[in-house]
């Protein structure tokens, strides 16, 4: 089931980066009393009451400023609205209603999304009570007075949230579908590559970065396997500056990964792997989902015998972080090697949920230790008691030892490599827990 996606809007300077970072429980976004300072979108995971949501912060709408950064900022709220389950609109108290807070209430009542009105700045609730009716003329129902400095009030603020969140049980009936989210830079060949599977130009594709405006999901059938595939948007055609154009994939990326079960990052070969690249394909490995590595345009690059080994070499030295991830070069216009991308889709997927009897599990423990013993620090060895599987999505395993401490991240390592070398999680994260045992 997808996590929630709660978006943070307001004008700038209001506190939505201190309320971020308080939900967040770290300090993400960068803190500064000057309008305009958060101009990237931020994400982070929170929990609340057992609700597991992904929150956005965003820079402050200025629906009619001329300043070419606040218009950017205003372009990159504009897809948080649209991607997000809930909206928490977070307004000035000691400023009181503005007439940009009023624009920005205009532009939420046409997204008819679940808004949560935040009063913040309320760090005196006897002083500035009747202070928060006057947020009422905004018509976006209660206000909420909230201090995110002090953390007065998060709770009810976070109670109103989840109550929006959507029936965890829809779409069970779907269990059969693979979810498959395509991503990547703007232009990269997303929308060409889903043309090219469905036969039938379902997407718009144009060389101006960002036609694609919204996610589209497009269902097919192959082999008599369901999958929908998720297309998703690159940013807004009226801006120019490349810096900005690339910050607008990072949250379609998010949204559609999030729905996923596979995801496949696309790389343009023309350009090779680039940081915007690395921070997407982080994302689908911080959530846990299967992933595939495709390289699109490869019909463009001049070639030799060692043109694709240099591309894979460049593309594990930027994702040291997923080497399970498998690689494919293709060519979304001409059709080369589309059709072998669902036999590793589906691939990817099985062992994203593969599930390991915790008997066998033990088995490689017990030989991994043999092989190579767990290390000691300061006269203390580490003892691995066993190992369990408790979840998968990605597979999830817990490792009970004698203390959490000396379970240092190369032995972790060293145990995912021998796991994989058995039962292969091609495709797919894995994720290690330690526990003492007495816990």
């Amino acid at each position: 089931m997808a996590k929630p996606i709660v978006a943070i809007i307001g004008r700038p300077n209001v506190g939505k980066s201190t309320l971020f970072n308080r939900l967040a429980g770290e300090r993400i976004s960068i803190v500064e009393d000057t309008p305009g300072v958060t101009r990237d979108r931020i994400y982070a995971d929170a929990e609340w009451l057992d609700y597991h949501f992904t929150i956005i912060d965003t820079g402050g709408l200025e629906p009619e400023s001329d300043d070419m950064i606040l218009k950017s900022m205003y372009s990159q709220a504009e897809i948080a609205i649209a991607s997000a389950d809930v909206i928490v609109f977070v307004t000035d108290v000691k400023t009181g209603v503005t007439d940009s807070d009023m624009q920005v209430a205009n532009i939420l009542r046409k997204a008819n999304k679940p808004v949560v009105l935040a009063v913040n700045k309320v760090d005196d609730l006897a002083k500035y009570s009747m202070d928060v009716y006057e947020f009422y003329s905004l018509g976006l129902g209660d206000p909420m007075g909230v201090s995110s400095a002090q953390m007065l009030g998060l709770g009810d603020l976070l109670d109103k949230v989840v109550s929006y969140f959507p029936d965890n049980n829809k779409g069970e009936e779907e269990n059969d579908v693979i979810k498959v989210a395509i991503v990547g830079k703007p232009n990269v060949g997303k929308s060409s590559l889903i043309n090219r599977i469905l036969g039938e130009e379902r997407v718009i594709v144009s060389d101006i970065a960002g036609t694609t405006r919204d996610a589209i999901d497009s269902p097919y059938t192959y082999n008599g396997q369901k999958y929908v595939f998720i297309d998703t948007a690159g940013m807004r055609r009226h801006s120019k500056v490349k810096e900005n154009i690339e910050k607008f994939s990072v949250i379609r990326a998010v949204a559609a990964v999030e729905r996923a079960d596979v995801v496949i990052i696309m790389i343009n070969a023309e350009e090779g792997i680039t940081d915007q690249d690395t921070k997407i394909a982080g994302i689908a490995h911080e959530a846990g989902k299967a992933a595939i590595i495709c390289v699109n345009k490869w019909d463009l690059i001049e070639k030799d015998n060692n043109t694709m080994n240099k591309f894979v070499k460049d593309i594990d030295a930027e994702l040291k972080y997923m080497p399970y991830a498998p690689k494919m070069f293709i060519s979304a216009l001409t059709g080369q090697r589309v059709s072998k991308l669902f036999e590793l889709i589906n691939t990817v997927n099985e062992n994203n949920t593969l599930r390991i009897q915790t008997g066998i599990l033990n088995d490689v423990l017990i030989e991994a230790m043999a092989m190579n013993q767990p290390p000691a620090d300061k006269g203390r060895q580490l003892r691995i008691y066993y190992m369990t599987q408790v979840s998968v999505r990605p597979p999830t395993f817990v490792l009970f030892v004698n203390d959490t401490e000396l379970l240092h991240f190369s032995y972790k390592r060293y145990i995912e490599n021998q796991l994989r070398e058995a039962f292969g999680f091609k495709g797919t994260p894995l994720h290690f827990i330690a526990r003492n045992r007495k816990e």
